[in-house]
């Protein structure tokens, strides 16, 4: 029987033995800035808001006077750039060639954000190997001089560019929604990353809830099994109203914090920029007469 554990505990004890070894010979070495904040939002599953939560969020930090770049580190189902609205040129997957450079695959985004595309289709996926990964590890050192907040939108569930990229990350920020299945696949998530890493940073977010109550509950549920299983809470940072302004948004391929910056959802993104900018939990957002119609006519 296939052992999930087993292969994630090789997976990270094989990437400490490599990236040992290449900073014992200086492969892995270049200048970064410390004060640059490396966020990875991640999922346990597809659907359920990662990379409109990734755009979005990203634009909002822009908008509270950060410099911001996002990287669409989905590899196989990449879609930032729909959802900026905009066409990129170039991938991250062409920094694998020796004639690209950074700025080369750097992509103008909504608002100014900067943003580096994914590539979509499985054969890129795969042929991302150790020593491509290193050529792009030694590329993308640079980001660090052009952002204040680099965000990584990773691909879902638990594979081994995921893990990879949840394990480097300084803040993880694990999205769900309410139904059981999502949140069955949160705590999967969870739970890989507190097997391989002694960190705490990582945060939930609840999206697609009718009421501030319901993301209550959701962070309940989770913390009720990490804490029976895994000896560990998780903090929640904040939440997302279901919005029809969301699906409108992304039929039109644009951000909804643009398309509606006072939509439900708009105001949330702005409060979690916020609250990911002062340390302090997420203020409440109210849904006021729009919210009442929508409870009054079972939207």
């Amino acid at each position: 029987m296939f052992d999930q554990a087993s292969k994630l505990r090789d997976l990270v004890e094989e990437r400490a033995d490599e990236e040992a070894q290449a900073r014992q010979i200086g492969e892995l070495r270049f200048d970064m800035a410390e004060t640059t904040r490396v966020i990875a939002i991640t999922s346990g599953k597809g659907g359920v808001g990662k990379t409109n939560l990734a755009v979005n969020l990203a634009i909002g930090l822009q908008l509270a006077g950060q410099r911001v770049m996002l990287i669409d580190a989905d590899i196989g189902m990449a879609n930032v750039n729909l959802l900026m609205g905009s066409v990129a040129n170039r991938s991250l997957v062409d920094l694998l060639s020796d004639d690209v450079q950074l700025e080369d695959v750097i992509e103008d985004g909504a608002a100014g954000v900067k943003y580096i595309s994914g590539v979509a289709g499985i054969e890129a996926a795969l042929n991302v190997n150790r020593l491509a990964q290193r050529k792009l590890h030694k590329k993308l050192g640079r980001c660090s001089e052009m952002a204040d907040i680099i965000i990584i939108d990773t691909g879902a569930g638990l594979n081994r560019n995921v893990i990879e990229f949840v394990l480097a990350a300084e803040e993880v920020l694990l999205i769900t929604t309410p139904e059981p299945t999502a949140l069955a696949d949160a705590y999967a998530v969870i739970k890989a990353y507190s097997t391989y890493t002694e960190r705490r940073n990582i945060k939930l977010v609840v999206n697609r809830i009718r009421d501030e109550e319901e993301c209550y509950e959701v962070t309940d549920k989770i913390n009720q099994t990490t804490k029976n299983f895994l000896g560990m809470t998780v903090d929640c940072l904040g939440y997302i109203y279901e919005d029809k302004t969301v699906r409108e948004a992304v039929q039109m391929q644009e951000p909804f914090l643009i398309v509606n910056p006072e939509s439900a959802a708009s105001r949330c993104i702005t409060e979690l920029a916020k609250s990911l900018l002062s340390g302090k939990r997420m203020e409440s957002v109210s849904r006021g007469w729009r919210g009442f119609l929508d409870r009054l006519f079972g939207y």
